[in-house]
């Protein structure tokens, strides 16, 4: 098992009234991620926050990556739809994918821990527990309603990985024109006929606008959603 979910395992210091708690500890290192990046998230910096020394934090946690599991989780609860599902399962398990894209592009900076922070925390299995419920009426095989679940994290993980790739790929132009230069000299070498074709469209740069403006269109996410999701009520 790996070490960032021995926290879960442990219970919290016995103290009376202890000073600080681990959700405490997870809200101190959201504020720093969302303010200052994931980087500046750490033990000494998450003390300073809560006004504690260093090794306070340790009785509470005991290793960075069992911080970012704490910062994950807190993350993952928000991902968790309060009001009551629909009873269709396609509405439900929409209702949950645009929940956790809202929260993920909200945190963007999660993306880059997904996978380094165990899988075990309490958000996490309720989130798993909703997505079950949201499924639950799907008239199909237990293995179905799992693939279910599945597509639509990884759909989701993956749509708000590359929008936030689109949003950071900032460049000047005279790096624009270069790469622009380039892909043009790949295309006129005759090995991309449909690239080719797209530069019927107009010029390299009208190419590149029109398929940002298709890749950034906001109803794209639950449009194609809905398709992924009408491919297992046609099964």
């Amino acid at each position: 098992m790996a070490s960032e979910q021995q926290v879960w395992l442990r219970p919290e210091p016995g103290m009376r009234r202890p000073k600080h708690t681990r959700e405490m500890i997870a809200a101190a290192a959201l504020r720093i991620a969302d303010s200052e990046g994931i980087d500046a998230v750490s033990m000494r910096r998450v003390a300073a926050e809560l006004d504690a020394g260093t090794m306070t934090l340790y009785h509470y946690v005991s290793t960075k990556a069992e911080l970012l599991a704490l910062l994950f989780d807190a993350v993952i609860g928000e991902l968790l739809v309060r009001e009551a599902l629909p009873d269709d399962w396609r509405k439900a398990m929409q209702m949950i994918a645009v929940r956790t894209r809202d929260s993920l592009m909200g945190h963007p900076w999660t993306l880059d821990i997904v996978g380094h922070t165990g899988g075990l925390g309490p958000n996490a299995v309720r989130h798993f527990e909703q997505s079950l419920q949201a499924v639950s009426s799907f008239d199909g095989t237990f293995a179905d309603k799992i693939n279910i679940i599945a597509l639509v994290d990884e759909y989701t993980f993956g749509y708000c990985k590359r929008y936030s790739e689109l949003e950071q790929d900032v460049q000047d132009q005279g790096a624009v024109d270069e790469e622009f230069g380039y892909l043009r000299s790949l295309i006129d070498a005759g090995d991309f006929p449909q690239l080719q074709g797209l530069l019927q469209m107009g010029d390299m740069a009208t190419m590149w606008k029109r398929s940002m403006e298709a890749m950034k269109d906001p109803g794209r996410f639950e449009r194609n959603l809905d398709r992924l999701l009408g491919s297992f009520a046609q099964n």
